[in-house]
């Protein structure tokens, strides 16, 4: 039987990549041009993907959602943002691809998960993330098909459990974004996956 989750450290890693391509194409004056996610211009997004790489490894390693909140908006960036966003992904995924790490119960602040459900919370996280870095500083904004193809088909499964989730319109909110319009006919896979997620690639809507 496979599992929806074989495979995720190599599918955190490919996302990863994707994100670190647009971002060596952030130019000096674009670092405060603002994102999709309306809260966040492009360093502020670039510090939370890599706060959360290490929030993520924090918590596989016996971190609590507590802490992890507490550290979520600290700058994790420096002088070096590029250096410091590639050390994270290399830290999440060595950790991530420890024996046992899978099956880790993780205290994500949304509900206690498996290692394995987590980093495929992340994957996705990073994944819709690069489009709005993309979309923020007028980079290619054409996602991983593969990527896309596998949370569009396990979304649910990614989510399963958690308190709120971003394809569920009665939530929150807090962490994800509402849903945007719904598609239309003829859409490709990638804008249904963005509209599910609550981008819109017509306009700027994010979070």
């Amino acid at each position: 039987m496979v599992n929806s989750f074989d495979g995720i450290v190599e599918r955190f890693s490919l996302s990863s990549t994707g994100f670190e391509r647009r971002l060596r194409a952030v130019r000096d004056a674009q670092w405060t041009w603002p994102t999709p996610c309306t809260e966040w211009h492009v360093r502020a997004l670039v510090n939370h993907m890599t706060r959360g790489n290490l929030g993520y490894t924090g918590l596989l390693r016996g971190g609590s959602s507590a802490e992890f909140l507490r550290l979520r908006e600290v700058d994790a960036l420096g002088t070096d943002p590029l250096r410091a966003y590639i050390r994270s992904v290399r830290e999440c995924a060595e950790a991530f691809a420890a024996p046992g790490a899978a099956g880790r119960i993780v205290d994500y602040p949304l509900g206690r998960v498996t290692g394995a459900q987590a980093l495929a919370v992340r994957t996705t996280d990073s994944t819709i993330h690069t489009w709005d870095l993309a979309r923020a500083i007028g980079a290619d904004e054409e996602l991983d098909a593969e990527l896309v193809a596998w949370i569009e088909g396990e979304l649910e499964e990614i989510y399963t459990g958690l308190a709120e989730t971003p394809t569920a319109a009665e939530t929150t909110h807090r962490f994800f974004a509402a849903p945007a319009a719904p598609p239309a006919e003829r859409e490709s896979q990638q804008v249904r996956l963005l509209r599910r997620m609550g981008r819109d690639p017509g306009g700027r809507g994010g979070r």
